[in-house]
């Protein structure tokens, strides 16, 4: 039975928080964890958690605030459950933050926790809906308007994320899989079998695959291994083909082999997906290439406002999806509900997340798009290129008429074929430019029309306007993308290398999204108790320090600065002078 928090709201007279000094008590409040029980703890809405319990009388569920803020507290530093769980019962800090003011009260087991982590996990799959994502949203929308942040301007970026799996060769996938069949079969069919799956259950599937030496051999290996599988998936399909053991054999057997006339062929590495499967034990895993290093996982896509006005930024959206993801297709799914939410107007990103199906959003949802670069090849500079031209759009994003580079304004036509247009240049004007007398300008005759003829696409006029948006914006030493490589990082830093300690896209995404809540509670914190590097409050304090060592540098009792020796014989010093003295 669902029940809030109202514990928190009233605390007690006496407390451990209450019997300490004033000022730890007010370092305690300043500290991150006041900052975390006012700006998360406190904006957290139980009742959106309400349809994870029963309606009918029983037993009161341990408050869903304390439960959501332990997991975001796991992800922001990167706990195991039993850290969290000691750190629950002993820390003072951790208890003030999750709303308890003593270490005596709010007792529940860990595995409470679990139970409620399934609870969010089964309602996801029955709803397609992640709790925890929505609370952080609605946390965030918070924020954002008690702390007065523009969300006009946003930047966007992407980052490669590991799960709790261990990397495997194709050979090993496949010994661990009949393996694992082996485990699920009865006393009787393991005897009827034996012979058959000898060679392969004597040892673990890493033993096995560490005595084959060599890629000819390995490769030499997946027949015969692959062969085996495909009898037992024949011969167990009857009896265990319910068994998600069975199921994800065989979804191995279909991805990675062939049948032709009952032999089985290995698929070259090539044929194979890179939405394959890559672990046993994370099924949504996939595998991506990117600047030639290979990732098996997912990609964090995250967004954060960008405003210079404001006084400190904060995270508004991430997305988890397999790594096989284009940023562009993330673009896509992210920008609708982002602009909904925060009036987005101008989005900040790098070359990847440039597309035909992202300009279609973006002209809908009326988002400027800025990237610091664009994909393909690097325009000739000795040519003039499309983006070179100006030209206008109505409100569908087809052209309507261009502007060349030496102010000749022509209409657009539609072309012979759809999304194809053209515009014709007058042949006496384009006679005295410069541009085009030294074979500069793109435009080529048309002797019929006598004129010269420029065609393009709709593809690259949207091309040609993210070339001449991100050419306009580039200003040397300004650049507001480049700090989100700063918050990508800040999100997996509780991970070391970037691989989290969970499986499966929800886990992921659970753990990412509170790894972003945390980070924004320490942006403000930071902000709160101006702590933050460029503050002026920490300019003043650093040039008060490099004034005072200043003074001490050039004032001595004796007259005569010995640096070394001042400061590592200062007492030899002082006993010598007096000595003189």
């Amino acid at each position: 039975m669902f029940r809030a928090n109202q514990r928190s709201q009233q605390p007690a007279l006496i407390s451990n928080v209450n019997e300490l000094p004033e000022k730890r008590r007010q370092r305690l409040e300043q500290s991150w964890a006041g900052t975390f029980r006012r700006e998360f703890f406190s904006r957290l809405k139980e009742e959106a958690f309400a349809v994870l319990y029963a309606d009918g009388p029983s037993r009161p569920n341990v408050p869903v605030n304390v439960l959501v803020s332990l997991d975001i507290l796991k992800a922001g530093y990167g706990w195991s459950d039993e850290e969290l769980y000691d750190h629950f019962l002993y820390d003072l800090q951790v208890r003030y933050a999750v709303g308890y003011d003593s270490l005596s009260e709010g007792d529940f087991e860990l595995r409470t926790l679990y139970n409620f982590r399934r609870r969010l996990s089964q309602y996801n799959l029955a709803h397609g809906a992640n709790l925890l994502t929505d609370a952080f949203m609605d946390i965030t929308d918070q924020q954002l308007t008690a702390l007065t942040v523009r969300t006009g301007q946003q930047r966007m970026d992407s980052t490669q994320i590991a799960s709790n799996i261990v990397i495997m060769s194709r050979l090993q996938l496949t010994i661990e899989a009949i393996q694992r069949l082996n485990r699920r079969m009865s006393e009787a069919d393991r005897e009827r079998y034996a012979a058959l799956l000898r060679p392969y259950v004597q040892e673990t599937a890493g033993h096995y695959v560490y005595r084959v030496k060599g890629f000819a051999a390995t490769e030499a290996q997946l027949q015969p291994v692959g062969q085996t599988l495909y009898a037992l998936l024949q011969a167990l399909a009857a009896d265990y083909g319910h068994e998600p053991a069975y199921q994800v054999a065989a979804r191995l057997f279909s991805e990675q082999y062939r049948v032709v006339a009952e032999t089985v062929q290995a698929q070259a590495n090539q044929e194979i997906c890179a939405s394959s499967l890559q672990s046993l034990d994370d099924l949504e895993a996939t595998y991506r290439e990117k600047n030639r290093v290979g990732y098996k996982g997912y990609i964090a896509n995250v967004t954060e406002t960008c405003d210079p006005q404001n006084p400190v930024q904060l995270i508004t959206d991430v997305r988890v999806a397999p790594n096989t993801a284009e940023d562009s297709a993330l673009l896509v799914a992210v920008l609708p509900e982002l602009r909904q939410r925060t009036n987005l107007d101008t989005l900040y990103t790098d070359a990847t997340y440039g597309s035909p199906e992202a300009d279609i959003v973006l002209r809908e949802a009326q988002v400027t798009l800025i990237q610091t670069a664009i994909r393909g090849r690097k325009p000739n500079t000795e040519k003039l290129h499309l983006a070179d031209f100006a030209i206008t759009q109505d409100a569908q994003g087809r052209p309507l008429d261009i502007t060349c580079p030496q102010g000749q304004t022509v209409p657009v036509t539609p072309g012979a074929k759809p999304q194809r247009f053209a515009a014709e240049f007058a042949s006496a004007t384009c006679a005295t430019c410069p541009l085009y007398s030294t074979g500069r300008c793109p435009p080529q005759p048309d002797n019929r029309r006598r004129s010269l003829r420029l065609t393009f696409s709709q593809a690259e006029v949207e091309k040609s306007q993210r070339h001449r948006r991100s050419r306009t914006e580039h200003q040397p030493g300004s650049n507001l993308r480049a700090a989100v490589e700063a918050t990508v990082r800040s999100l997996k830093h509780p991970f070391p290398g970037g691989k989290l300690p969970v499986r499966g896209l929800f886990r992921m995404t659970c753990l990412i999204v509170a790894s972003a809540a945390m980070t924004n509670v320490r942006r403000i914190q930071r902000y709160r108790t101006k702590t933050f590097p460029g503050s002026p409050e920490r300019q003043e304090d650093r040039q008060g320090r490099q004034r005072s060592r200043q003074s001490a540098l050039t004032t001595d009792s004796s007259g005569i600065w010995v640096p070394g020796l001042r400061l590592r014989f200062q007492p030899l010093m002082t006993y010598a002078l007096q000595l003189c003295c």
